[in-house]
């Protein structure tokens, strides 16, 4: 029903196409955030909705160009030593924290002091921030140095080649201790940042205002950031209704696509239909996200024989992901039938020696050597109604072979907090790249890194891999440390705790009123560049 009543307004839309093209100019950009907004403190931004607000109101150190190489920030310059272990960044003095009342003088400049607080803060756990594993096993004793005002530092135990781009994570942006004394933990309902927006409003369920912060401290072009005057984010948790809204012009971006809005957006090839052409713009680039089935490797029972190399190699064998992509996707996305690091990101493994491409009767003999046969118990796949389609399918394929696959959907967060404490044997599962190295995507399987202290939601344990994965974290030579990544990768896919589904495109519609707006691998709206044609 939502869909035809979507497809009755795009009808209606065309109708008056040319009158409602004609809005009065305006400089408020607005977005809708489905799953909500939590918390606008850098220390929690954990989720895409939290990051993208967060991007906004908030500095750190550096930044990622579009090439997702590390560039100056609040930073102007910095120097590593010969070692790798020492980072001495310069800062720039005409960055001021947004006006406030937690100021005696309503504002005041950076220093370096701020960021050794809010780097400790991070840390700190009475913080309990879900960003404290950039920096733990990583930072020496006393490592966040203040030498002066404009110089700061930061010691590591041991060299690691990804610690730059670490930085450029929103989870290292710079507060103010005033705002942190005078809100304590509301502060993730009153941030001060230095970003080029500031916090106005936040009506709970209803929708978040950001300010053009007029004193921001980047320029382009010689002329002072942000271009817009204000954003407005909603809260519309239905995705159907948040297309309307878009198709609508009350909103100026639509992100993502799901089973029940992408035949309305994309024809059969992924391109924008014909007849939304005339006021929508489609984005679509690669998006260095993985999505995958875990497998949690010690979840073991009678009849789930999980910890069998070759019951896990038969799922791999048996999904065709090409199909997959085709009629479940309408093509957005590759297949992935290469290693967990997705395409883009130096290390992917596509050796087909390696990786999965369909094949029905390899995957009916993995299956008859896991001895699966002689206690032929359905498994489980976990998900969430997004994903519903996705799962219908694999249960379809794994029918195929002989395996019975039941589906459990659950909320989002309940899918979160069960793998985190290893309830999910089966899951539907993504991984969004959070820093510029391969190293973030490997850490997953790290033995040290089990969940919950870590990301390893699998449990793998290698003992080769777990040596790889540390002689990488100390290499200095990139060569030699994507070779090393790249054979962890073929590590997975031999072991197979994981089934690789496919390597993601983001995708975004604006309204056509938008320029400057680039997309990015990470697929983080840079808002600051963000403009408002006028008519």
């Amino acid at each position: 029903m939502n869909r035809i009543l979507v497809l009755i307004h795009i009808g209606m839309l065309l109708i008056s196409c040319n009158s409602s093209n004609k809005q009065e100019a305006r400089t408020v950009f607005s977005y809708n955030s489905e799953n909500g907004i939590t918390s606008l403190d850098p220390a929690f931004a954990s989720s895409q909705d939290n990051i993208w607000a967060v991007n906004q109101v908030f500095n750190g150190l550096v930044q990622l160009d579009n090439q997702l190489q590390p560039i100056p920030s609040i930073a102007k310059s910095w120097q590593i030593d010969s070692f790798g272990k020492i980072y001495t960044f310069t800062l720039k003095k005409d960055v001021y924290f947004h006006d406030n009342a937690c100021f005696p003088n309503k504002s005041r400049n950076v220093t370096a002091h701020d960021f050794a607080y809010s780097f400790k803060r991070i840390i700190d756990s009475k913080t309990a921030s879900p960003g404290a594993w950039i920096f733990n096993d990583k930072i020496a004793n006393n490592g966040f140095v203040a030498v002066n005002d404009t110089i700061f530092q930061i010691h590591l135990k041991q060299a690691f080649a990804p610690f730059l781009g670490m930085l450029a994570m929103p989870y290292c942006g710079v507060v103010p201790k005033e705002a942190i004394k005078k809100y304590g933990k509301s502060f993730s309902q009153n941030p001060v940042g230095t970003g080029p927006f500031t916090f106005f409003l936040w009506e709970k369920d209803v929708n978040l205002v950001l300010h053009k912060n007029p004193n921001y401290f980047e320029y382009d072009q010689g002329k002072r950031l942000p271009y817009l005057d204000a954003v407005s984010i909603s809260f519309i948790a239905n995705k159907q209704m948040a297309l309307l809204q878009f198709l609508d012009q009350k909103l100026d971006l639509f992100n993502g696509i799901t089973s029940t809005t992408k035949d309305i957006i994309l024809n059969d090839d992924g391109n924008l239909h014909d007849k939304l052409h005339g006021y929508i713009s489609l984005e679509k680039k690669a998006f260095l996200n993985t999505e995958y089935l875990a497998i949690q490797v010690d979840s073991v029972t009678a009849t789930t024989p999980w910890d069998n190399v070759h019951f896990r190699r038969s799922i791999n064998y048996a999904i065709d992901r090409k199909a997959m992509i085709r009629y479940l996707r309408n093509g957005v996305g590759n297949p992935a039938e290469g290693g967990f690091i997705p395409l883009g990101l130096q290390g992917h493994v596509s050796n087909p020696t390696y990786g999965y491409s369909y094949n029905k009767e390899k995957a009916i003999a993995e299956l008859k050597l896991s001895d699966y046969a002689s206690n032929p118990s359905p498994i489980v796949v976990s998900t969430t109604k997004d994903y519903l389609d996705l799962c219908i399918y694999i249960q379809k394929q794994l029918s195929e072979i002989g395996i019975n696959c039941e589906i459990n959907v659950l909320p989002s967060s309940e899918v979160k907090e069960q793998k985190r404490n290893g309830n999910l044997a089966f899951f539907r599962a993504s991984w969004i790249m959070d820093y510029p190295d391969a190293e973030n995507y490997l850490s997953c399987f790290y033995s040290k890194n089990f969940a919950p202290n870590g990301p390893n939601y699998t449990h793998f344990k290698n003992i080769d891999y777990d040596a790889l994965y540390e002689q990488s974290l100390i290499e200095t030579n990139d060569s030699t440390r994507i070779d090393l990544y790249r054979k962890m990768d073929q590590i997975i896919l031999e072991d197979a705790p994981i089934v690789v589904l496919f390597y993601d495109q983001s995708i975004r519609l604006l309204n056509k009123r938008v320029q400057g707006l680039v997309n990015n691998p990470l697929n983080i709206p840079m808002l600051k560049y963000a403009r408002i044609k006028k008519d």
